[in-house]
């Protein structure tokens, strides 16, 4: 095989090969976006529709396990699949915390704990195989596994902390969400100008995004008596739900337009 041959053949191995996004400002919106879903529309299926927490945990992790299948088996980052993983598994992280503290009767407190312990098992463990916790290099199943657990465990750690905060303090919607807010920035501002490490700031950033983004959900979703602005959760789920829609066309087809770029080279 000549040298040639060699650098496309190398070139159609990897174009693509990581799993998951680069944490763009595109990436983050969508994050948040998931997030703020993740609690209305798990309110709307639970309440609106009578399904309770515990059948509506059965329907949204078998409809998220079908989602990681497409995930895993997919050779390449796909927005729509990757994005619909998300935002399901930011419902089921918002379910799990809401089963244990409502229909197990779990204080906040230990269920934070104990999230919070988890999530660092599974960094150690991810850290002590792959020696790298980087978003950069999912590229084998073994550490997309390690990727979407640890997502898994930021999303019911991110209930459980932020309802705590939220409940525990009584701060309302609003400035919870302003809170949330500014931590996030004060994490970008250490890895800006601070140095902080980039892997660090990125899992703190994560974890932080899923509480804003329940606080922004129930900011527009709950009654006004109730300190929201009373959209209520149909019409904040459906608001959210197409501006996500709306981003991962626009990736889709960012994306094929880089694809197609690559062609002329690897053909």
């Amino acid at each position: 095989m000549s040298d040639l041959t060699a650098t496309r053949a190398d070139r159609r191995i990897s174009t693509g090969l990581n799993k998951v996004p680069d944490p763009t400002a595109t990436f983050w919106t969508i994050k948040i976006l998931a997030t703020t879903v993740g609690e209305t529309f798990a309110d709307f299926l639970a309440t609106n529709l009578n399904l309770g927490l515990t059948n509506t945990t059965i329907v949204m992790g078998a409809l998220l396990a079908i989602v990681l299948v497409l995930q895993f088996r997919s050779l390449r980052y796909v927005p729509a699949i990757y994005w619909l993983a998300v935002v399901l598994i930011s419902i089921v992280g918002t379910l799990i915390t809401d089963n244990l503290t409502d229909n197990f009767g779990i204080p906040l407190e230990t269920t934070t704990i104990v999230f919070a312990i988890a999530l660092a098992i599974v960094f150690a463990t991810w850290y002590a195989s792959e020696r790298t916790l980087s978003i950069h290099s999912i590229t084998t199943r073994r550490r997309e596994g390690f990727y979407w657990l640890a997502i898994l465990f930021t999303f019911a750690l991110g209930t459980a902390a932020g309802d705590l905060i939220a409940e525990g303090l009584n701060l309302g919607y609003f400035v919870s969400a302003l809170l949330f807010a500014a931590a996030i920035a004060v994490v970008g501002c250490a890895y800006r100008f601070a140095k902080l490490n980039a892997v660090l700031a990125f899992w703190i950033a994560y974890i932080l995004t899923r509480p804003l983004g329940a606080s922004l959900g129930d900011l527009l979703s709950q009654p006004l008596l109730d300190g929201g602005l009373g959209l209520g959760t149909v019409v904040t789920s459906a608001i959210f739900l197409t501006a996500i829609l709306g981003l991962i066309v626009f990736l889709t087809r960012t994306q094929r337009k880089e694809l197609a770029s690559w062609q002329p080279e690897l053909s």
